[in-house]
């Protein structure tokens, strides 16, 4: 089973983050994630490489465990490796990148969430 792992201070600057994408020929997007609460436990269909920009929050792996994220960090979230964004209080800035060319929101679609997911129509979030 695949599993999500986070490369703790991977880059220093944006020439850096372009190169690496530019080695794993991923798909790249920026999002920015506002406050929003802790997701359940889920995976995706795809391969997804984030590069944490600006701001610090923490994912859940496939046990739940916490594993604090921040700006210069690398995340790996291999095809059906089980994961979770955890709460987040104050904006966060990632470049996403996919492993195949579609929409980010159809990459990021959580599959089989252990756990109900957060109502995000007050928030103004698609998921």
């Amino acid at each position: 089973m695949s599993k999500l792992t986070v490369d703790h201070n991977y880059f220093q600057n944006h020439a850096e983050v372009m190169a690496d994408i530019a080695e794993t020929g991923f798909w790249p997007t920026t999002y920015v994630s506002g406050q929003s609460p802790e997701l359940p436990v889920h995976h995706h269909n795809y391969d997804v490489i984030g590069y944490v920009l600006d701001g610090s929050s923490y994912l859940l792996d496939e046990n739940g465990e916490r594993i604090e994220i921040k700006a210069g960090d690398r995340l790996n979230i291999p095809r059906g490796a089980w994961h979770a964004e955890g709460a987040v209080t104050q904006q966060v800035t990632y470049i996403v990148t996919v492993s195949e060319p579609i929409g980010l929101m159809q990459a990021l679609q959580p599959l089989e969430p252990r756990g109900p997911m957060p109502d995000f129509g007050e928030l103004n979030i698609n998921v």
